[in-house]
């Protein structure tokens, strides 16, 4: 079963203010290790959780926004498109495309604000 997929953040407030707060996910853990974090998020209705993870090197900090080389790595599904939709927005994320009907369902691509690409789901 996968669990986690780390996630580069530029600070772990930030993603959890992305995540938590805007989204609406749940911070599932915070400890302070020192040097750094280990925070993991996950969305509503289960599945894999995300590390968010700081930067400790110059190639983590040129790959944050860009972990998946300019295509969508991640994506989130939702059960009410656009509430899921408008919250991404409120919290600083920007839609790419218009919504789309595919034949897997209504999907848009869209950035967090770090620059990561997504695809969000839902219901056709």
């Amino acid at each position: 079963m996968l669990r986690h997929v780390t996630l580069l953040v530029p600070d772990y407030d930030d993603g959890l203010r992305f995540f938590v707060d805007g989204l609406g996910w749940t911070c599932l853990s915070d400890i302070d290790e020192g040097r750094k974090r280990w925070v993991t998020v996950a969305p509503p209705g289960g599945g894999p959780s995300l590390v968010l993870a700081r930067p400790t090197s110059a190639g983590q900090s040129r790959a944050l926004g860009a972990q998946t080389g300019d295509r969508v790595g991640l994506f989130l599904e939702t059960d009410d498109f656009e509430t899921t939709a408008a919250r991404i927005t409120a919290a600083g994320g920007r839609f790419l495309e218009a919504p789309r009907d595919a034949p897997y369902g209504r999907v848009a691509q869209w950035c967090d604000p770090w620059g990561n690409r997504w695809d969000l789901l839902g219901p056709a």
